[in-house]
């Protein structure tokens, strides 16, 4: 058998290889699904529990250990309550920064009260530098 012949075969079994691999991958892949009470990989359009807008502000308080001033109570606004919308439903806030990076800083968890337009997650005791903060990331599930 000549080189040339020999390295053909081995190009035929690399690509068929290649194309078995693939075909599996692709094959896994399209399996996995989204859905509103589920995450896998994809996409789906997840339907919001209110059409108004929050607005998130934050309190800083002077700690010495750190020493800077650091994020306290987190204030979220324009909560709909009304039945069918936003009570009593999982949340996360999440502070992020610096820069472009938007990594997280520090997350606090909750459920969302049964009335009123507003709710307050504490992080107090996260200890985070306000000046690092660069945005305040909420989702609110369930």
């Amino acid at each position: 058998m000549s080189s040339g012949s020999r390295r053909m075969k081995q190009l035929l079994v690399a690509l068929l290889v290649g194309a078995v691999v693939f075909s599996a991958v692709y094959g896994f892949a399209a399996s996995l699904s989204v859905g509103s009470s589920s995450l896998g990989a994809g996409t789906s359009a997840v339907a919001a529990c209110q059409s108004g807008t929050l607005t998130a502000s934050y309190a800083v308080t002077y700690d010495s250990s750190i020493p800077a001033y650091k994020v306290g109570v987190v204030t979220v606004s324009g909560l709909d309550t009304s039945p069918g919308h936003c009570a009593t439903k999982s949340y996360k806030v999440t502070l992020t920064g610096p820069g472009a990076s938007n990594a997280s800083l520090a997350e606090a968890t909750g459920t969302t009260p049964s009335s009123g337009t507003t709710f307050s997650p504490d992080f107090t005791t996260s200890n985070v530098n306000a000046a690092s903060v660069t945005g305040i990331n909420v989702v609110i599930s369930g």
